[in-house]
This record gives C-alpha cells, structure tokens and sequence, in this order.
C-alpha cells in the first residue's frame, strides 16, 4: 500500500514519513555498506594494540611509547570528531564519510613506510583524525535512513561491527606477523589494513540523509531519495512541504542552549564513563591476565573468545530494544555489565574468570549497540552531528585517559581485583546517569 502525504501547501516533519515507510532491500544495501565501514574503524582502532610488540621491537621502545602509540589514533580522533562534527551538518553525512575514509586510506598506507617512531606515531595521530568522520557521522546517517519501527533494531546491528573489525584484527595479526619479509610483519598488516579506505567508493553508491536535505532546503531531492529508499511504497506529494526542527545547523554553541544543555551534559558523562568502564578494561586485559597465569598468546585468544561473546549480546539487545524500549533494555544490560564486572574481577578459578567475562563481554556490548543507536536520536537533524561528535569526543577522551590510570594504578602495585573494581566503579556512573535521559523508541527523528 502507499503512504501518501495529502496535506498540500502544508509543512510536515520529515520524520513522520518515516513512521509508514516500508523496510526495503534497499535499507538493507545502506546498512551493509555502513555496517563495513564500521568494521573498519574498529579493524583500525584495535590493529595497533595487536602489533605494538613488533613495532617495539623494531624501533626499540619503552613501554610508555608504547601506551603512547597505541593511544595516538584515539588522541587524534579526539579533534577529528569535532571537526567532522561540524563538516558533517555542513556538507552532509554521506560526503564526510566518504572523505574520511579516503583520507585514512592513504594517511595508513604512508605510516606503513615509517622510517621511526616519531614518524608512525604522527602519521597513526593523523590516521585518527581522518578516521573521525566515520565516528562522527556513521550512526546519525544510518538512523536518518531508517523506518522509525526498525531504526532501533537495525542500528543496534549495526554495532555488531566492532567485534567483526576486532576478530578480523586479531586474525590478520596471527596471519601476518611471524611472515618473513614485505608479504609480513607490522608493516604488511598497516598496508593492508589502509586499502579499506576504498570502502569509500561502495559508500558513494547510497543516498544522502533525506532529513539533512530537507534541512539544506533541498526538499525534492528528499523526497526523491524517499521513494527509492522505500522502493516507490513511499511517496510525497509535490505540494507539500518537509521541514526538520529548526535550529542553526553545525553548531556546537547550540548543544548548549536551552533544553538542549542537559541532554548534552547527560551523554557526556555516559560517553566517557561508559567508554572508561570498557576501554580502561580491555586495553591492559593481556597484562591484567597475565597476573592470573596466562600466557600472552593465551591472553590474545582470551580477547578472540571474548569478541565472539559480543556478537550475541548485539543481536539481543537489538531484539529486546525495538519491544521495551532503549532506556529499559540499556539499564538492564549495564546492571548485569557491573554485576559480572566485579564477579570478574573476584573470579577465584580459570572457569570462573572466562565464564563471568563472557557474561561481561555480552552484556556490555549489547549496551554499547543500544547507547550507539539512542544517543544518535537525542538531538534535532541540524545538530545531529555536532551533537554526536560531541559524545564520541568524550568517549576518545576517555580511550586516551584510561589506558594511562589503569597503568599507573597497576604501576602502584594493585592487583587484578582491585584494578578491575576500579574500571567497573565507572560502569556504575553509567547505570545512574542513563535514568536522567528520555526514551526515543518510536519517536521520530526532528
């Protein structure tokens, strides 16, 4: 059956086409290719821990070059999310990943030819930087895309990229390191891993946000890209009028203003303690594990199995969230997140410790899926990017922080309980900050 709007010479929000637009092969196609893309960034984001030995051991560092290196994409994501933030509510979703990914593309593939550390360092700090836009503008773009009853579940799947780029990272990794000469090592993986910057030519094959457009005023190309999205189901009549929350576009002086000030403040704290809680974990969990008595390989297969147990939690929340709600299914699998978190932390045997950190695995990314799809849905189209931008920043704050707290504090001489109770006080904060934040499932985006 069609949807028409008949309210001619009338103005109607975007998003309420989008409450009868059919799920098309076509949102298919648009999740696929922003599904890859997201692979990618976490591919990129993890690659560097994978590696940072051999690096190591070639350019003889110390281990706080080491923590230095690894930390420098995620320092320069930091002002890369707020500067393609901005590009991305000026030039458009698709553009910015499109640029971003190019950008990274070739930055990776000149690091892989560093002559030595303060050159792999300064090109993996530009590689973040340019890795941004994706950050920045994948979410809000998907979401824009979507019919408001599957933009939930849908864009929870989409988070399920993370542990694939993970897995795929740590793959590579084992595939690759111990070869001998140009087909292998640190300097093989850099150059293969930066070749998917041409993902960027599948994302030039969809269609720009109807409801960026329409806040561009360009209103027929909107409706245009409508009816293809929804394979023609969906039409809009020439006479009327779409128009999206009217506020100035790109700026974060806005995120600021009014209403809009505690939703800001609000996701703030949940980015980066949520991000601490997880990043603070899982980047010294080799080391933490070698306190319990496995070996680095077993530590790295350890982190293999745990990006295994991620992919379920993804597919439930993602399930679960569409029927109550983001608020109810994001507390629920947080307070687990914590509960297993500290049962971890305690675990008093080898079968203890992996069951509860699967339990922990699975639970905490399940809540990552839902708060990657609820915070894109908080702010109105003409800030959506800045105002994401602005969240994802603070998580980058805390992927840069943690890493170097959780060294010191175990630099201090605590143990793997304490650490890990530390790391999970932050998960605590979550769960509290998340009751102060309105539900958007089935609200249409403004």
């Amino acid at each position: 059956m069609e949807a028409r709007a008949h309210e001619k010479n009338r103005a109607i929000e975007v998003g309420s086409i989008f409450q009868t637009m059919p799920f098309t092969k076509r949102h298919r196609f648009v999740g696929f290719a922003l599904f890859m893309a997201f692979v990618i960034e976490a591919w990129e984001m993890m690659i560097i821990i994978m590696i940072s030995g051999n690096i190591a051991a070639d350019f003889g560092l110390t281990s706080i070059q080491v923590g230095s290196l690894i930390g420098s994409i995620f320092l320069g994501m930091i002002p890369g999310t707020y500067v393609w933030g901005i590009i991305g509510d000026k030039i458009g979703r698709k553009k910015s990943i499109i640029y971003s990914l190019l950008l990274y593309g070739v930055v990776s593939l000149i690091s892989s030819f560093s002559a030595n550390y303060e050159m792999l360092y300064t090109l993996r700090l530009l590689s973040g930087f340019a890795l941004g836009g994706v950050l920045a503008c994948i979410f809000p773009y998907f979401e824009e895309m979507l019919p408001v009853k599957q933009r939930g579940k849908a864009a929870v799947y989409l988070s399920a990229g993370w542990p694939i780029g993970t897995l795929l990272a740590i793959g590579l990794t084992a595939l690759l390191m111990d070869v001998e000469g140009i087909l292998g090592g640190w300097r093989a993986i850099i150059f293969i891993s930066s070749l998917a910057g041409l993902w960027a030519f599948v994302i030039a094959k969809i269609p720009e946000s109807p409801y960026w457009l329409v806040g561009k005023g360009r209103v027929d190309e909107a409706k245009q890209i409508i009816e293809d999205l929804s394979e023609g189901k969906t039409k809009v009549e020439s006479g009327t009028e779409l128009v999206v929350y009217e506020v100035k576009q790109g700026s974060f002086f806005e995120i600021f203003k009014g209403k809009l000030l505690t939703t800001t403040v609000l996701q703030t704290i949940v980015n980066f303690a949520f991000s601490f809680g997880y990043w603070g974990l899982y980047t010294w969990i080799p080391t933490l594990l070698q306190q319990k008595g496995l070996s680095m390989g077993q530590s790295m297969g350890f982190v293999a199995l745990s990006a295994i147990a991620q992919i379920p939690g993804y597919l439930v929340s993602g399930h679960l969230t569409s029927i109550y709600g983001r608020k109810k299914v994001m507390f629920g699998f947080v307070t687990f997140a914590a509960i297993f978190g500290f049962a971890f932390a305690y675990s008093s045997n080898m079968l203890q410790l992996y069951i509860f950190n699967f339990a922990l695995a699975f639970f905490s990314l399940g809540a990552w899926g839902v708060w990657n799809t609820w915070f894109g849905e908080i702010y109105p189209t003409n800030v959506r990017g800045v105002g994401y931008s602005w969240g994802v920043a603070g998580q980058r704050w805390a992927n840069t922080v943690a890493p170097s707290l959780i060294g010191f504090v175990i630099g201090l001489g605590w143990v793997f309980g304490a650490t890990v109770s530390f790391i999970q006080i932050f998960m605590v904060i979550t769960l509290i900050t998340i009751l102060f934040i309105r539900e958007t499932e089935g609200e249409i985006l403004n």
